[in-house]
């Protein structure tokens, strides 16, 4: 019988069950010792209903919680072999489905979209030969580049632990005492700040990773994701209005457009570098507040990216989707990138904890083309998938063998252990690129850079550390710095 205001649907499911498969003989009212007599413990469909609600929420990720995510395909469009052996990559028109997951960085799960943050651009290849994760940003360069300063730097970007609130002082603070950090602030309070949406920003690998051919040569390269939909931006006055009346803006604006059939889509380039290269540029290839200027190494087209199917269920696919730069395949591989090197560590054992440990199994992660073959076994979420099979190696009962051919070509290193700073270049400051993208912007790029900065270093406590931030960008460009400080000292009095 219907409960009062249900309407009849012409198909139906069946009778609404248990988690064991037992019918619910009334979801409307609670089991309870006669009428308006307490709740019975023995009602099991009200016990086991309200104990799943009080578990539906994971831990959210430190960073990148907020997310918005769509499934696609990659086309090759050049033919690559000659700098790698992936097979995803070893024939034009071959196409490989994609998971491409989008995120701001800072802020909770909670969020608005519209906010100046960089965004995550976490792009999933179900390959024939395992995943291949590419775990980037819509910027080329980050504020770091070694992994150990990173939990320093989130915190700054955090709730401050005795005010309960993202701090100044504490952004700042940080930013000025770290040099390094000048390029990408500089990218940050431009105009691409703020993505109009998640169609039209650029993504990129941002990382350097290695490419590896058949006959072992060795070849580092850079990934970039042009968009197609052309770049638009929001100033800070749009966002600020936008991020108050449509918090879910970009999210809802990604999910439409797939529904329309408006399948956003982004040009895939590459830069190479041969290996030998490396060791005598003028920068080091492998840090990851440097661009390679494309003077230097140009742009090749490869292929394209399309997302064209939305997530069925945002929890099971988005938020229990993981990425990890240590999902690599044959062909490629890993740079001596300091920030990669922590992060192929750090993204799986973030995973790990917050997803579990069989996070791999769900399907949004699972490989499409090809079976996991492991013996990890049992822990949380286990199915129960390698039945009776034997969980060591080497066994002489058909169970899966290693193939003796690393994913990728060794890196040659020499010298003690220690703490070291990279290896300098020629032109290793943490200065010069900042003032070749300040000169690049035109006047009008350049007045709103110096009002987005300026409004948020007015905002510290501290006279020090807003002259300590302003020297940052004086050491970029003598304009940028004269006029930055002549902003905050008229915005600070």
């Amino acid at each position: 019988m219907l409960a009062p205001g249900q309407e009849a649907h012409v198909t139906s499911q069946g009778p609404l069950t248990t988690e064991a498969g037992a019918p619910v003989a009334d979801n409307q009212n609670s089991e309870t010792a006669g009428v308006g007599g307490p709740v019975l413990v023995q009602d099991q469909a009200l016990l086991e209903k309200l104990a799943h609600f009080n578990r539906e929420r994971i831990p959210e990720r430190i960073v990148h919680a907020r997310g918005a995510g769509a499934y696609g395909t990659f086309t090759l469009t050049r033919d690559v072999s000659q700098w790698t052996r992936a097979k995803f990559l070893s024939e034009v028109g071959k196409q490989t489905e994609t998971f491409l997951r989008f995120s701001t960085v800072a802020g909770s799960l909670g969020s608005a979209d519209a906010v100046r943050d960089p965004r995550g651009f976490a792009l999933k290849f179900y390959t024939e030969e395992g995943n291949y994760d590419l775990v980037g940003n819509n910027t080329p360069v980050f504020f770091i580049k070694d992994a150990i300063k990173f939990p320093d730097f989130i915190h700054t970007q955090k709730r401050d632990p005795y005010t309960g609130s993202q701090e100044a002082d504490n952004v700042w603070d940080f930013w000025g005492l770290s040099p390094e950090s000048t390029h990408q602030v500089t990218w940050l309070f431009g105009d691409r700040g703020i993505p109009a949406t998640l169609r039209h920003m650029n993504g990129y690998g941002s990382h350097t990773y290695q490419w590896n051919n058949e006959a072992g040569e060795v070849f580092w390269v850079k990934y970039h994701f042009k968009t197609d939909q052309g770049i638009k931006n929001l100033t800070a006055g749009e966002a600020a209005k936008l991020a108050g009346e449509d918090p879910d803006s970009h999210q809802r604006d990604l999910r439409e457009a797939i529904e329309r059939g408006e399948f956003p889509s982004w040009t895939v380039q590459v830069q190479i570098m041969p290996a030998a290269d490396a060791a005598s540029y003028r920068f080091n290839p492998f840090d990851l507040t440097k661009v390679w200027p494309h003077e230097d190494y140009p742009a090749i087209e490869i292929g394209k990216l399309e997302l064209n199917r939305n997530p069925e269920n945002i929890f099971a696919e988005v938020e229990q989707s993981i990425f990890s730069p240590a999902h690599f395949v044959p062909g490629i591989g890993p740079s001596p990138d300091k920030m990669l090197q922590g992060r192929l560590f750090a993204y799986g054992d973030a995973h790990r904890y917050r997803v579990g440990i069989n996070a791999d199994h769900l399907p949004v992660n699972r490989p499409h083309a090809t079976e996991a073959r492991t013996n990890s076994r049992d822990g949380y979420l286990y199915d129960g998938r390698h039945k009776g099979g034997k969980n060591y190696e080497p066994n002489s009962f058909g169970g899966p063998f290693q193939t003796d051919r690393p994913l990728w070509v060794s890196t040659p290193v020499t010298g003690g252990t220690g703490n070291h700073e990279a290896p300098s270049h020629v032109e290793d400051d943490d200065f010069v690129q900042a003032g070749d993208l300040y000169r690049l912007m035109s006047e009008d790029e350049k007045a709103r850079l110096i009002e987005n900065l300026a409004g948020n270093i007015a905002g510290v406590s501290r006279d020090d550390i807003a002259e300590r931030a302003i020297g940052n960008f004086r050491q970029a460009d003598g304009d940028f710095g004269k006029r930055l400080e002549a902003a905050v000292q008229a915005l600070r009095g």
